[in-house]
This record gives C-alpha cells, structure tokens and sequence, in this order.
C-alpha cells in the first residue's frame, strides 16, 4: 500500500518509495511495479502523473485525478509556480548556502537554463576511511531547485563535486561502492521532501510533507545526523 500524502477531489500525493517508477516504461524491462498502477489499483481511480520523479529518488509524487486538472498543475509546474524542497546527503563539506546556475544539456544537445538553491543543514565526518582520508565526510542538504530539468539535483551537485551519495551515474563510484560494502546501502540519497502550491481549480494554498524512507532514516543514523534537523 502507498503512503497517501494529500487527497481533494482533484489531485492526490504519494509517498513513493526510492526505486520506484513513476509508470511504465521502454527502459524499465526488469520491474513490473510501477507507481500510477498501484495507485490507480489502491484508491480504484484513474490518475494522471503531474511532474516527474527519478526512479531512485524518494518523496512527494503528485497525481491528478482528471485531465483538467492534470493540465493546469503541469503548467503550474512549468511556469515555476510550485515550491518544490528536497532533502539530499552529499559527499564531502558543501557550502552553508549556495546558488548553483549552470546551465544542462537535454538529450539533443540543447543548452536549458538551470538553477538550483540550497543550504546545508549540517556537515558530519565519521569514522570510515576513504582512500588516503582517514575518516569520510558528508552533508545534509536542503535543495530548492527552481527550474525542473532532467536529473537537475543529481547534476549539479555532482558539477560543484559534491555527488549525492548512491546517485548513478552522476555520482562517486567510489564512494558508492563504500557505503554498499560497508553498510550495505544501496539507495540514492535524495528526498521529495516539500511540495508548495494553489490548488488550480479552488486556489486554495496547498502544503504537502513526505518523511523519510527508511533506507534514508538509517543513513542519517549512520552518520549521527541529529535529530533536530530530520525531517520530520
């Protein structure tokens, strides 16, 4: 059963879990689970998908439940009138707060404007060496992205070298393989964690949370994130 965020009569939120796919797809031959399915199947309606969300990341996925609906929320989407906040683990000690525009390429080739806002909640350093170092460190990170591209958080963070932990392939490798060995961790440290926005049809403001997957609550106690700063 999918963890419900939000419902009106309009539109819906889930919870989806990392590795989850949002709907079928050509690249996707190894699942035959996907989240507007089992959605559709759980509340016996059918919903359309409002915006996108990586397979690996977790968090808040917006559903609409008529097309009408499903085009004004898409446009709210692409005229940057939804508040989207993530919450990611990054390698090393990231900056207290930063602007990163940097412009990405689509599939053709064509150069989009890109920006993304973030501030660290809280550097850490544990006791797990890494090549030369004899300790790893890492960073809790609010991301506030305001453009939507394709992987944008997963490549700009990579871009100021500071990958989200599991991410593939835009991440470290390295890294990944560490925590996979060490810990057993397999998942991508990125979480849909706040959704902001008027309800197209009533204009009523709407504020959606989704906590923590658990893969992503074991990571932080891995790495004595305190609790003051979890999402909770």
């Amino acid at each position: 059963m999918l963890e419900i965020l939000y419902e009106d009569q309009d539109l819906i939120a889930i919870n989806k879990p990392h590795g989850l796919l949002v709907h079928r797809s050509s690249i996707a031959a190894d699942t035959s689970e996907f989240a507007l399915q089992l959605l559709r199947d759980q509340i016996g309606k059918t919903v359309y998908p409002a915006h996108r969300l990586d397979r690996k990341t977790g968090g808040i996925l917006l559903f609409s439940m008529n097309k009408e609906t499903d085009s004004l929320i898409q446009q709210a989407f692409a005229n940057n009138q939804i508040k989207k906040e993530y919450l990611a683990v990054l390698r090393g000690f990231s900056p207290l707060k930063d602007s990163i525009d940097y412009p990405l390429k689509k599939d053709n080739g064509t150069l989009q404007d890109a920006i993304t806002h973030f501030e660290t909640l809280q550097h850490t350093e544990i006791d797990l060496p890494f090549g030369k170092h004899p300790t790893s460190r890492y960073s809790l990170v609010k991301a506030m992205p305001q453009t939507g591209r394709m992987h944008q958080l997963r490549r700009h963070f990579a871009h100021i070298l500071h990958p989200i932990i599991g991410d593939r392939p835009h991440g470290c490798n390295k890294q990944n393989k560490l925590w996979k060995e060490t810990f057993a961790h397999d998942s991508m440290l990125l979480h849909a964690s706040h959704l902001s926005f008027k309800q197209p049809r009533s204009g009523e403001q709407v504020e959606i949370y989704a906590k923590l997957q658990p893969e992503f609550e074991r990571a932080l106690t891995i790495l004595n994130i305190s609790d003051q700063v979890r999402f909770t």
